[in-house]
């Protein structure tokens, strides 16, 4: 999107939209693009999140070699 198309979408959003539609519109934009009010997230915002890591680990065997490294 060209500056002058944004710099137009957002005067007319100034101009014709109520504070509360503004906010909403933020709100909506925020979302699609991934983004949390205030930068906090739920927890299960991050489900997924790095699954590439773990895909060829066998589970049991990772926690089994964890807790045996917990007691030496």
């Amino acid at each position: 999107m060209s500056v002058n198309r944004y710099e137009e979408i957002l005067r007319r959003a100034q101009e014709e939209l109520t504070p509360q539609e503004q906010e909403d519109l933020s709100e909506a934009l925020a979302q699609r693009a991934g983004v949390r009010k205030g930068g906090h997230y739920r927890i299960t915002d991050l489900k997924g999140t790095g699954k590439e890591i773990w895909k060829d680990i066998d589970v049991d065997e990772y926690v089994a070699k964890e807790r045996d490294s917990w007691t030496g």
